[in-house]
């Protein structure tokens, strides 16, 4: 399995080297960025793992434990605001046992270094983040990238708005069979930057981390553009 696993991150590394826009070449016939995209560095997780992009704003990573999307597109649009929204979904690799994540099993790594924790449901309640929720419900993404064998969806909350029904959780119980998917909220000291982003992902063996760029106005506009070509390249490389 470990075997196997490090073959195919090689395979996942190189074209995810292309989608990030690192260095060129590694490819037969891939597209090479233009514009405000030259230059840049592919994402070096410090942990053994599987990771690409499945869409424009839509990341993921796994290894042998468990697996983790996200959806980041709330977090590109709120450049410069203190709160950070991530789509999430997780489940656990197929033969492992089930486990209970907690809220201390997320945070956020940012551009300089820093890790912070996931907010707790008091801070998301005293920063009333009511219009944030609202923006995220036009512009969002799907995270419905599972691997073959979760069927049984389950809700990660982690939060819960007191002007509507439900509770808040400190815990979700993972199985192979449950897709869980939720949303994380992370208060960003001195604003959301430009930079390269993890989402740190403690399971009960190992972690994970999901990386996310989040680019400049112009570095935004110039990957939309080349995002279908990156993609096609990126399909390319299983063949």
């Amino acid at each position: 399995m470990t075997t196997s696993l490090n073959r195919c991150g090689s395979i996942v590394a190189t074209a995810l080297a292309v989608l990030t826009l690192a260095a060129p070449g590694r490819l037969a016939a891939q597209p090479q960025p233009t514009g405000a995209l030259q230059g840049m560095t592919a994402p070096k997780p410090e942990v053994p793992e599987v990771f690409t992009l499945v869409g424009e704003f839509v990341r993921m990573a796994y290894n042998n434990e468990g697996y983790a999307v996200i959806g980041y597109r709330m977090v590109q649009d709120e450049v410069g605001n203190p709160w950070a929204l991530l789509s999430v979904g997780v489940t656990l690799r197929q033969g492992v046992k089930d486990y209970t994540l907690t809220r201390d099993a997320f945070s956020l790594q940012t551009p300089d270094g820093k890790s912070i924790p996931l907010a707790t449901q008091a801070d998301y309640m005293k920063a009333n983040l009511r219009a944030l929720d609202q923006r995220a419900k036009i512009a969002k993404d799907s995270i419905n990238y599972f691997p073959a064998g979760p069927n049984r969806p389950c809700a990660i909350r982690f939060y819960a708005d007191l002007s509507g029904p439900g509770l808040a959780y400190d815990k979700v119980e993972l199985s192979p069979e449950r897709d869980c998917v939720g949303r994380l909220y992370f208060n960003v000291p001195g604003g959301i930057k430009v930079g390269q982003y993890f989402l740190n992902v403690k399971f009960a063996g190992s972690s994970l981390q999901v990386p996310f760029r989040v680019f400049t106005k112009e570095e935004a506009k110039d990957f939309s553009k080349q995002w279908e070509d990156l993609k096609k390249a990126h399909d390319e490389s299983y063949k």
